[in-house]
C-alpha cells in the first residue's frame, strides 16, 4: 500500500526535477527518498521516474501517479482544515503565479494585506511569462494565478477584473522615426518588435491583431523577458508593444519614449484564476478575495498606470 508520506515525497520529486533538491526542500535523506520511490515501483509494478543526466522526469505511469496525488493531497488538506476550523481564521500554504509586470506592482501590497489580515497563512510568490504561470496553474504547482488571457475549456475558473492599454516602445534616440502623437495599430505592428516568444500571451494577442488586419507581424528579435526587451530597445535595436505600467518607470527617466495605440486602442485584459478541479481551502478563498481587492486598488489608486476596471468608465465590456 502507498502512504500519504510517500505521495508527498513523489511530488517534491517531479516538481523539483531532481532527487537531490526534492531532498533539501523535504529535509529528508536522498537514500531514503529513492527507497520510497523503489517501493512505489515495486508496489504498482512499472517505472515512475526516468532518470537522465539532467536530473528525473516522470513516466507516464508517474504524470498518472502525480496527478492522482495531487487531488488526494489537496482533499485530505481540505478536510483537516474543515475539521480544525480553519474557515475563521484560515492557515497554509498558498502558492499564487503572476507574471512579471504585474508581480513588480502586486506582489508587495498583496503580501502585505495577507500578513496583516490573516497572519498565519504562508503567502508564496512565484513569477514568470503569463504562458508559463498558466501551465504551472494546470500542473496543480500553484493555486491561483493572474493571467491575460481566459484559459476557458482548460479547467481554470477565470474573472475578468480590468483591462490594461498596451503601448508602443522605442529609444529617444530614434523618435524621429515615428509621427508624433498616437500610432494606428496598424503602424505599430509594421514596425520592427522585439517581443516574447510563441505562447506567450501579449505575442498572441498581436499575432491575432495582425491576422485580422491581413498583415504579418513585423518582428525582429524574439526576447522572453521583459527587462531584456525593454533594455533592446533603449539601445535602439528595435521597437516593441508593452503595457504602459510596465514601461511607465523607464518613460519618466526619459530611457525610452512612448507612444499610444489608436485605430483600434489596443488593451489586454487581467483575469484571476484558480483550477475548477482543486478544492478551494479557507487560506486559498482569502487570498483570492484579497487579491482581488488589492488588484481594484491599484487602478482606483492611480498606481496601476493605464488600467481600467472592468465595467467601469474607459473599459471594454
Amino acid at each position: 500500500m502507498i502512504e500519504l508520506r510517500q505521495l508527498r515525497y513523489f511530488l517534491a520529486i517531479v516538481e523539483q526535477g531532481s532527487l537531490t533538491r526534492a531532498a533539501e526542500v523535504l529535509r529528508v535523506a536522498q537514500p531514503a527518498l529513492s527507497g520510497h520511490v523503489r517501493r512505489m515501483e515495486a508496489h504498482l509494478g512499472t517505472a515512475l521516474l526516468l532518470r537522465t543526466p539532467k536530473g528525473v522526469q516522470p513516466t507516464e505511469a508517474g504524470q498518472a501517479l502525480a496527478r492522482h496525488a495531487r487531488l488526494m493531497l489537496d482533499q485530505l488538506a481540505l478536510a483537516e482544515e474543515e475539521i480544525r476550523g480553519q474557515r475563521d481564521d484560515p492557515a497554509g500554504l498558498v502558492r499564487l503565479g503572476l507574471p512579471g509586470t504585474i508581480g513588480q506592482i502586486l506582489a508587495v501590497p498583496l503580501i502585505r494585506a495577507v500578513r496583516a489580515r490573516h497572519p498565519r497563512i504562508e503567502l508564496r510568490v512565484a513569477e514568470a511569462m503569463s504562458g508559463f504561470v498558466l501551465d504551472w496553474l494546470e500542473a496543480g504547482r500553484i493555486d491561483i494565478a493572474v493571467l491575460y488571457e481566459e484559459a476557458g475549456g482548460r479547467g481554470i475558473l477565470t474573472e475578468r477584473l480590468l483591462e490594461e492599454e498596451l503601448v508602443v516602445i522605442g529609444a529617444p534616440a530614434r523618435a524621429a522615426e515615428m509621427p508624433d502623437g498616437a500610432l494606428p495599430l496598424v503602424t505599430a505592428l509594421r514596425a520592427g518588435l522585439i517581443l516574447p516568444g510563441d505562447g506567450h500571451g501579449l505575442r498572441a494577442l498581436l499575432d491575432a491583431q495582425a491576422a485580422t488586419l491581413g498583415q504579418p507581424l513585423a518582428t525582429l528579435i524574439d526576447v522572453d523577458s521583459y527587462q531584456n526587451i525593454k533594455a533592446l530597445v533603449a539601445e535602439g535595436m528595435g521597437w516593441s508593444i508593452l503595457p504602459r505600467n510596465a514601461v511607465a518607470a523607464e518613460a519618466a527617466q526619459g530611457a525610452l519614449q512612448v507612444w499610444p495605440i489608436r485605430d483600434p486602442q489596443l488593451r489586454r485584459h487581467v483575469h484571476l484564476a484558480h483550477a475548477a478541479r482543486r478544492p478551494v481551502t479557507g487560506a486559498v478563498a482569502a487570498v483570492l478575495g484579497l487579491a482581488r481587492d488589492t488588484l481594484r486598488g491599484l487602478v482606483r489608486d492611480g498606481a496601476w498606470t493605464g488600467a481600467v476596471l472592468v465595467g467601469e468608465a474607459g473599459a471594454e465590456g
